[in-house]
């Protein structure tokens, strides 16, 4: 019998002390009104709802008078750590811009066509498109450059952005939040101030929307602080992807699903086109895959040789890569609240993700104009009570993102039962509007999941078509300094078989394994929270550490 392994039993705890502080705001904190830590589309679209209604009330006469919004990133500059396939929805920017067309939105084109195969190792087959993947009237964009487009709107708006600005905790006065602080920045590697040190600020906000992304540690030690569960733990999945410059345009958007994944790992790849030259590719594979040689990198690299994709890459160049995890538990893993006192979570942080109908981006921004609503509610009323954000809940009950998630609520646990049985599943879930089979799959976190222990099989990368982790964290632009203290919080006595595992499963190189010990790189971290799913826990370090995505 194979040897297996379970790696939440070596995973360290959430830093719980570092994440919530019940500490007063310091003597120079910066008053806020209301704070949204993270620059992507919910909390940039909650801050621009915010503003304006802000503007509206002092124009119609009324008395809330001046309210002070900031946002909060931490990559260096807006969109440096924003990644998506992307393929979007527009209805979120309708709502947030009724006065613009669709052609003034940021958006690199509409969808022309798309496919839909099934990959074997050297062949493929193409099927019917499944109805909640059909992309008609959508349209393929960059995130990054979404984030910076909307970052302009806000700036427009008055809204305060600060970029370089990573929360490192929350700030708790007893059942409330109060406001945040952010991490240090110029430590040495041993922790110490060294010669750019700038210490820690704290920011005291009536209202904090956590809209940090996916895997969010804010949001998780909130949950935990609160008491906040939720009726399935959340799942996720890893996504590596590259943007190319081809020879010839990309004429469909495609999907795939099948080789180079095991039959027993959800997922799939995409290719996008994204103008005249430019192209997306890339994978996407679940966090409970039951083998240590899991990678989604070399698994990438191995599909771009197949058949169907190695006409459009070859003779073409890498212009940059990225990685980013993916909430994949639906309806079942939102939390029990999306609010309490003083705090509101949006968008990947709170789970907002359709994963049969690969749809986030419009779920975030329609949870960050619901929350701007709400907080405006308890700004006029002077509200700052327990119940103060409810009507957050309430609108996000009541929405057409709670109603898409309600009806796909199993689709994506069926393929717990594997790829066939899951993919029989998913259409009857379909037909039914997911009335079949009703009620709720359970599951288990990811990191409960057991792996059998498998040696990674051997890739050597030619470093035309195909690269090494390496390669991609440079494609990635990271700019974290060599020095940096670590961020990531490692278990105690993590055995060998699990060190491989890490060093697999981190699509930047993270991790290695030298001997029968584990080595950690932190620099090469491209913060895609992949090992804090299932192992080291990602933490806040300095601003402008990790990547510097443009067109991802």
């Amino acid at each position: 019998m194979a040897a297996t392994i379970v790696p939440a039993r070596f995973q360290a705890d959430l830093p719980m002390d570092r994440l919530v502080r019940a500490e007063p705001l310091s003597d120079e904190a910066v008053p806020m009104d209301v704070v949204f830590v993270g620059a992507g589309p919910a909390g940039l679209s909650g801050a621009i709802e915010l503003a304006r209604l802000v503007r509206q009330d002092a124009e119609a006469g009324g008395t809330l008078g001046e309210v002070s919004i900031a946002v909060l990133e931490k990559a260096e500059a807006l969109g440096q750590h924003n990644l998506s396939g992307a393929c979007v929805n527009p209805a979120g920017f309708r709502e947030l811009f009724p006065d613009l067309q669709d052609d003034a939105f940021p958006f690199r084109g509409p969808v022309p066509a798309e496919k839909v195969y099934v990959l074997t190792k050297g062949g493929s087959w193409r099927i019917p498109t499944p109805p909640p993947m059909k992309n008609h009237g959508n349209f393929v964009a960059s995130l990054s450059e979404v984030a910076r487009w909307l970052g302009e709107k806000a700036e427009a708006l008055g809204v305060n952005l600060f970029t370089g600005f990573p929360v490192e905790s929350l700030l708790v006065e007893g059942e409330r939040v109060v406001g945040v602080r952010t991490a240090p920045t110029g430590l040495k590697r041993d922790g110490t101030p060294g010669s750019g040190f700038q210490p820690a600020n704290d920011i005291g906000a009536r209202f904090v929307a956590i809209s940090d992304g996916t895997r969010s540690s804010l949001a998780q030690a909130w949950q935990r602080w609160a008491g906040v569960a939720s009726p399935n733990p959340q799942i996720y999945a890893l996504g590596v992807k590259e943007l190319w410059r081809v020879k010839r345009p990309v004429e469909a958007v495609v999907h795939t699903m099948g080789w180079p994944l095991p039959r027993d790992v959800f997922g799939g790849s995409f290719l996008y086109p994204m103008g005249e030259d430019l192209a997306a590719v890339g994978l996407v594979a679940s966090l409970d895959a039951p083998r240590s040689s899991y990678d989604v990198h070399r698994w990438l690299q191995q599909m771009k040789l197949h058949p169907l994709f190695r006409p459009v890459l070859e003779g073409g160049e890498c212009l940059e890569w990225g990685a980013k995890t993916i909430p994949e538990g639906g309806f079942h893993a939102l939390p029990a609240r999306l609010s309490g006192r003083g705090v509101l979570l949006l968008g990947d942080a709170a789970g907002f993700v359709d994963v049969a109908g690969l749809k986030g981006i419009h779920h975030a921004m329609r949870s960050g104009i619901a929350a701007a609503r709400a907080v405006f509610r308890a700004l006029k009323a002077k509200d700052e009570g327990p119940d103060a954000l409810a009507s957050y809940d309430e609108t996000m009950a009541a929405s057409e993102t709670l109603a898409v998630m309600r009806k796909r609520r199993n689709m994506r646990l069926a393929f717990k039962s594997g790829f066939f049985f899951g993919g029989m599943k998913a259409s009857l879930m379909t037909l039914t509007q997911g009335a079949f089979p009703g009620g709720k799959i359970d599951c288990e976190p990811d990191a409960e999941a057991e792996r059998e222990v498998e040696a990674a099989p051997a890739f050597a990368p030619d470093g035309k078509l195909t690269f090494s982790k390496v390669d991609g964290v440079f494609r990635s632009g990271n700019k974290t300094r060599d020095d940096v203290p670590t961020h990531l919080v490692v278990g105690k006595d993590v055995p060998a078989d699990l060190a491989d595992l890490y060093a697999n499963l981190c699509p930047a190189g993270v991790y290695e394994r030298k001997g029968d010990a584990l080595v950690v790189n932190p620099p090469n971290c491209v913060d895609c929270k992949a090992t804090d799913v299932v192992g080291p826990r990602w933490t806040p370090r300095e601003g402008g550490s990790g990547p510097r995505y443009q067109r991802m």
